[in-house]
């Protein structure tokens, strides 16, 4: 199944997408794509959407706007460098094991929202990331893969970043990535069986229609298994979590010389089979 969740900021409803045309209705049925569905699994509705599809119980998109395809999560957790490449453009070595750090859960948006460059920015920057969403409250698994178990599916995320603030005020990565709007997200979550390989899945990310990113899951230095058991030796991930695994080469930063995000600037980015985003820079509050 293909999750999304549309309408105006705050009053979202949970749709399952049929096609590029045509959704389902599922508010009835779940309340929300939120900690409590994804506890319970996919299966039961999953069972009701093929029978009002039969039944031809459809609607069709119309111009809507595309929320986040799953409610504020308790946590957003994030790998650093987990592509061989893209460590290497920002001079850092391939990290041994999985850098993590956290991204304020306020900064998830929807996939096409604007992103707003934060007061004293000079450094904005794009990421594209597969994200994973948690399906169950997990710690202490046993193996990377007893991990596809917990897992509730893929989502496309862009990790926006003030590099500046990451780096350049002590260091600390979340003061670069929590900033609002930090997170776009979907515009679907697609749940496990919709992806055949979710190591082999092509990556971009345009710049005012220029290709600034270009990559593949297959070239990850811990593969979403292997994370979500690594985490699960060190914290409690829970229901609609989630993780951010990291981007490839062709940052911003990585550029030389390096460019960033100004206002009036447009993001466009996609990975195979999780649908596109296309976001607008807008100037600070």
């Amino acid at each position: 199944m293909l999750l999304m969740r549309i309408g105006a900021p705050g009053a979202e409803r949970p749709v399952v997408r049929v096609d590029d045309l045509t959704y389902v209705e599922v508010g009835d049925l779940v309340g929300d794509f939120d900690a409590a569905y994804f506890a319970a699994g996919h299966d039961r509705l999953r069972e009701a959407v093929a029978a009002r599809v039969e039944a031809g119980q459809v609607g069709e998109f119309a111009g809507e706007r595309i929320g986040a395809p799953f409610a504020r999560p308790h946590q957003i957790i994030c790998i650093g460098l987990n592509y061989r490449d893209h460590a290497a453009e920002t001079g850092q070595a391939v990290p041994d094991e999985p850098i993590l750090f956290t991204k304020a859960p306020n900064t998830l948006v929807g996939p096409d929202d604007d992103v707003r460059q934060p007061r004293g920015s000079t450094k904005l920057d794009w990421e594209v990331e597969l994200g994973i969403v948690i399906g169950r409250r997990t710690s202490y698994l046993d193996s990377p893969e007893e991990a596809r178990a917990a897992i509730a599916g893929w989502v496309l995320c862009n990790d926006v970043s003030e590099r500046a603030f990451q780096i350049e005020r002590g260091g600390q990565w979340s003061k670069g990535k929590s900033a609002e709007t930090f997170n776009p997200a979907g515009p679907w979550l697609a749940t496990p069986e919709e992806i055949d390989d979710v190591n082999a899945l092509g990556m971009w990310l345009d710049v005012n229609g220029e290709r600034r990113q270009t990559g593949s899951t297959a070239t990850m230095v811990f593969d979403p298994f292997t994370i979500v058991h690594y985490l699960s030796q060190f914290l409690v991930l829970e229901p609609g979590d989630l993780v951010n695994t990291g981007t490839p080469p062709g940052v911003g930063m990585g550029l030389r010389p390096p460019v960033y995000l100004r206002p009036g600037d447009l993001i466009e980015l996609g990975i195979d089979g999780l649908g596109t985003q296309r976001q607008h820079v807008v100037a600070p509050r």
